[in-house]
């Protein structure tokens, strides 16, 4: 009876693995073919994968039209290692679906986590399917694709690891969880300090802590500055307000704390500490050794300027997902070593709670159908006449052409040596722009989109070969 219930939740997992990473490569497809991408940031990652595969390792287009490495902007050469997989599956859909598969495959050391701390597969299935319906889980596989997404996986098996004492595939999977982002060797780090304070382990857990550190300096004050060639991140200036660097905000931490404090503490923050915590159930605070490993990312987060940085919303959350799903696990498990009674009940109410959260804060389209469901982005996977006209005009421009676009149809056209962004044009001998959507570049070019599209109509150099629904697609003469 034991094997056989093991079975069905080993099966039933499976299942919801393999239902969550098509339904979600579906919805993400289908957002792409909706023009809800852009060049910022999907085209940046489908151009350095491309650029890796025809011989440029991790060479894009810069915002300002210079060609640069991406490792300018961020530390993530695990981007190259998708440049194989690029030349059997020559599409942007392929970085979707890898970001969906990979997403959904962190409920494996879920599960296995609670069913460890748990003594029950029931319970670890009902945690690892709370992991696939966490809020922030969904809205992370569905924004574009981002490298750091891939973290959450690969942390999470990290912590598994780390949790039995295999040293070795955890150094595996944090090395190439630090690979993903800069910022995500801190994350290793906590796990480090972690494993020294939890489980009495301080040589191997200092050890591990030092390495991620180094790691995360190596990145952020050489690999990064090395490429830019401004010197450093231009990301920095996010974090003006306490002192616009690492070693600025450590100055700022030491001289006037209460900046820190008042940063953080808005109500935005609040609220998006309340979207991450609250559908956990708050099983994470009888955990608090692990939430170490989170203290960066919150962090960073909390102390940026940018909106999307606290929305769960974004990719931003990649390197917290992994920790406070771990954390509520092992919390959980905690109270059930005390009280075992409480072992189903714990794992039902999880489940019923992630539920109950994604229906208010989900990316699943279905709720919009429901009084009170997420509406945000409910008709987002939705192509409309107009998609369907920009995919066809888009044809028109060839695959080895220079070309100018707006950010929405930059996406689609990433796949190339040299794309720049509308209102930049310098070299291009194309242009693809949509008068429906503001221009991204519009905020750093000296003549916005509206007034440079004006002057491409009267140029003679420039002829306009489409014109179609507010979609715009130029050629230059000659």
């Amino acid at each position: 009876m034991i094997l056989q219930r093991a079975q069905s939740a080993c099966l039933l997992l499976w299942i919801a693995i393999a239902s969550y990473a098509a339904g979600f490569s579906a919805l993400s497809i289908l957002r792409h073919r909706a023009f809800q991408t852009g060049r910022f940031d999907l085209g940046n990652m489908v151009q350095a994968v491309w650029s890796t595969a025809h011989g440029n390792p991790l060479q894009i287009t810069g915002l300002r039209g210079d060609q640069i490495s991406r490792l300018a902007a961020h530390f993530d050469p695990i981007l190259a290692a998708l440049a194989p997989l690029w030349l059997v599956w020559p599409s942007p859909d392929l970085l979707l679906v890898v970001q969906a598969i990979a997403v959904a495959l962190g409920a494996l050391p879920v599960f296995w986590l609670g069913r460890k701390h748990f003594h029950s597969d029931r319970a670890g299935l009902g945690f690892a399917l709370a992991y696939l319906l966490y809020p922030a889980t969904q809205w992370l596989t569905l924004n574009e694709f981002h490298p750091v997404a891939l973290a959450c996986p690969l942390l999470l098996f990290a912590i598994w690891y780390l949790d039995e004492g295999r040293l070795l595939p955890f150094a595996v999977f944090g090395l190439v969880a630090a690979t993903t982002k800069e910022e995500i060797a801190l994350v290793v780090a906590g796990l480090g300090i972690w494993y020294a304070l939890a489980h009495g382990r301080r040589f191997e857990g200092a050890a591990i802590a030092a390495a991620g550190t180094a790691l995360a300096l190596i990145a952020i004050e050489v690999v990064i500055p090395h490429f830019n060639r401004a010197g450093s991140s231009s990301f920095f200036s996010r974090y003006g307000e306490v002192g616009g660097s690492p070693g600025g905000i450590l100055r700022t931490a030491v001289t006037d704390p209460w900046k820190i404090v008042t940063t953080a503490a808005t109500g935005r923050g609040l609220g998006y500490l309340a979207k991450l915590v609250l559908p956990l159930g708050l099983l994470f605070v009888l955990a608090p050794l692990l939430l170490i490993a989170a203290t960066p990312e919150l962090a960073i987060n909390l102390l940026s300027a940018t909106t999307t940085q606290t929305s769960i919303r974004f990719h931003y959350t990649a390197g917290l997902i992994p920790v406070l799903v771990a954390a509520a696990v092992l919390g959980g498990g905690r109270l059930v070593h005390r009280r075992p009674h409480l072992t189903a009940p714990l794992a039902t109410g999880a489940l019923v709670l992630a539920l109950a959260s994604n229906y208010a804060l989900g990316a699943i389209p279905l709720w919009r159908y429901f009084p009170g469901g997420e509406q945000h982005d409910a008709y987002a996977a939705q192509v409309t006449r107009h998609d369907r006209i920009a995919a066809r005009a888009l044809r028109l421009i060839p695959g080895h052409a220079v070309v100018s676009a707006t950010n929405t149809l930059g996406a689609h056209l990433s796949a190339r040596h040299r794309l720049l962004s509308f209102p930049y044009i310098q070299d291009a001998t194309w242009i693809a722009a949509d008068e429906t959507q503001p221009g991204y570049a519009d905020r750093l070019a000296p003549l916005p989109t509206t007034v440079q599209l004006s002057w491409l109509r009267r140029n003679p150099e420039w002829r306009l070969v489409f014109e179609r629904d507010g979609l715009l697609i130029f050629h230059r003469l000659g």
